[in-house]
């Protein structure tokens, strides 16, 4: 009976929206806010109500990352894509036609694709090449010039709100794992994703 309770109470949601991304420059984790990057992103994500006020959130996300530069002569946009897998545990109110809710979780990511663009004295594209690591060992395995890690991890935070079947929401990933081949994730907060998101879901 409790399976078939917990079955009733959980709904999947199909969403899309909006990614800023950006790229962390300083010891601190922090990051230029001229260099952010407009992308999208799309997925899935299981609402799995554990309680009338708590939530599980697993999801799959084909996302995009990045950065962008640009000065008087150049422009260049870095823009990885990714298959994201988000957990998060969210918190719900509990009465009320339309429910505000807020979470947070862990995330692990799988590069897939991208382009690396420039315009301006030098006009160029090229596809981006990741390398294969294993993100069990403290190796690079695939290291090499002009390639990134294939594999990214890190903590999210979501807000929002949800009515009968629509979903409005905001969520900030941190990225804890160094984007570029060969370096050390634990050395400073340099280098890493920082991607704030706007998305609109909807129930089924």
């Amino acid at each position: 009976m409790s399976s078939v309770a917990f079955a009733q109470n959980s709904t999947g949601i199909i969403k899309g929206g909006v990614n800023l991304a950006n790229i962390s420059n300083n010891d601190n984790g922090g990051y230029d806010d001229n260099r952010t990057l407009t992308s999208f992103h799309v997925g899935v994500v299981a609402d799995l109500n554990l309680t009338e006020f708590l939530a599980l959130q697993p999801g799959l996300l084909y996302t995009g990352k990045g950065i962008r530069l640009e000065n008087d002569v150049q422009k260049m946009t870095f823009n990885p894509r990714y298959l994201e897998l988000p957990v998060n545990l969210v918190f719900k109110t509990p009465t009320g036609n339309a429910k505000f809710f807020i979470g947070a979780g862990p995330y692990v990511a799988m590069g897939i694709g991208g382009k690396f663009k420039g315009d301006g004295i030098i006009d160029f594209e090229e596809n981006i090449r990741f390398s294969d690591d294993d993100p069990l060992t403290s190796e690079e395995e695939g290291a090499g010039a002009f390639r990134v890690r294939r594999f990214d991890y890190g903590l999210n935070g979501i807000i929002g709100i949800e009515a009968s079947k629509l979903v409005i929401s905001a969520g900030y990933g941190l990225g804890l794992a160094k984007i570029q081949s060969g370096t050390d994730s634990d050395d400073d907060q340099n280098n890493k994703h920082r991607v704030f998101s706007l998305s609109l879901g909807f129930k089924f």
